[in-house]
């Protein structure tokens, strides 16, 4: 009898002795058999944050264009299907059921973690879909991770933050050198970092690699009503975005420095048009109350700059964490705007309790919740009309809120 989705999905979970086992040996092997391979060009997209915006701004960009895209995401927040777009549509659950059991098929006792399994299967769907362009989100770090078994034609590092140091190292230095691995000798590559630490730069000259740099080959600036993205002599004005201007400059880069040209009009209303959810997402008014899954320092420094932008009387943030981050140094950028805290817990193998949270947060006005819905809900409850709400921490705390009823959410 053949899974369903969800049943294919606990199988993945079971399959494997650890979420996480970097490596490409195994993936490589499966993917050898399965004959993947894109005729298609690729673009690479890591980074510490803002993958997710960049890869989708390069995708509305070349889908407006007339280009056929396909990209390939992780994590997801409500549906396991939207780790595959294929021209800015989901696949259905029997076109992943079928990639998996080729993907278990051809496997054999190669062992593979949900991770390694669910991107072989999405670059089978992708293959299959004869596209012009193959976007690949990079999962965790890059020389090790799953995506790095294609070689693309243009990497692209978003930023070098600090996370998942367990992994990939308790420094920006280290970190930027996991991130690195995406590059091909003499590949194309666009580094959106403005402040890149030294062993990037040594890396990426020692693979002589052709490379674009923020605020060297591109820069953007920001004006009163957008934008003005800046390449050489090329000057494009952009509109208001929620995406950080930094994922945006990038994105623009990857696509010129690809060589796709495309017109400043189809630049223009890509930006106008590309939201992701979590990402800044506005779900509800009076007063505004807005999502992202921002879980890192550097994400969370973005997070206030932004903020600093707005005009409210009253922050209330609410946020529930991973037990692996460090909650103290991401929260410290909101402590400016003192704040009211609703902190919530977080459930599961990496679950970190709402008073470990609590203790992370120096302030005396702050409320401890089980859940994060009955945190949201409280926000909602107490904020006034002119205040603002931030739903922050993880992609499971925004996952959550987007689960609750629509009328929930805006009551």
């Amino acid at each position: 009898m053949s899974k369903n989705l969800l049943q294919w999905l606990d199988y993945l979970e079971s399959i494997h002795p650890s979420a996480i086992d970097m490596g490409l040996d195994r993936v490589a092997q499966v993917a050898q058999i399965l004959s993947i391979h894109f005729d298609a060009r690729v673009i690479t997209v890591g980074g510490t944050n803002g993958k997710g915006t960049t890869s989708a701004l390069i995708e509305n960009a070349l889908l407006l264009s007339g280009k056929t895209v396909g990209v390939y995401s992780s994590p997801h927040l409500l549906d396991y299907r939207e780790r595959v777009r294929v021209n800015g549509q989901l696949p259905d659950e029997v076109a992943f059921c079928t990639a998996f059991a080729k993907v278990e098929a051809a496997r054999g006792a190669i062992s593979l973690t949900y991770f390694e399994f669910g991107t072989l299967a999405a670059m089978l769907m992708l293959m299959e879909a004869d596209l012009d362009v193959v976007v690949l989100e990079v999962g965790l770090g890059g020389r090790l991770d799953a995506t790095n078994i294609i070689t693309p034609d243009c990497a692209v590092i978003t930023s070098i933050g600090l996370d998942h140091q367990d992994w990939l190292g308790d420094t920006r230095e280290k970190i930027a050198l996991e991130k690195v691995g995406i590059i091909r000798r003499q590949g194309k590559v666009v580094i959106g970092e403005p402040e890149p630490p030294e062993t990037l730069i040594d890396a990426v000259a020692k693979l002589d690699a052709d490379a674009w740099w923020r605020e060297q080959q591109f820069s953007v600036t920001r004006q009163q009503n957008g934008c003005i993205w800046q390449a050489g002599e090329q000057q494009i004005e952009l509109p208001d975005t929620a995406i950080p201007l930094n994922n945006v400059a990038t994105a623009l880069a990857v696509l010129q420095h690809s060589g796709f040209n495309l017109s400043p009009g189809i630049l223009f209303e890509a930006v106008a048009k590309t939201q992701l959810p979590g990402r800044r997402q506005l779900i509800a008014q009076q007063p505004p109350t807005y999502l992202d899954v921002g879980h890192n320092p550097q994400a969370t420094q973005s997070l206030a700059e932004w903020l600093d932008s707005k005009s409210f009387d009253r922050l209330h943030i609410v946020v529930a964490m991973l037990n692996d981050k460090a909650p103290a140094e991401s929260l410290a950028p909101f402590k400016r705007f003192n704040p009211q805290w609703y902190l919530a817990a977080t459930h599961g193998p990496r679950g970190l309790a709402a008073q470990k949270l609590a203790l992370a947060v120096a302030s005396d006005n702050k409320l401890v919740f089980e859940e994060v819905t009955k945190a949201y809900q409280a926000a909602r409850d107490t904020g006034q009309q002119n205040d603002l709400i931030l739903v922050v921490g993880s992609f499971h705390t925004v996952a959550d809120i987007l689960a609750l009823p629509h009328n929930t959410q805006n009551s």
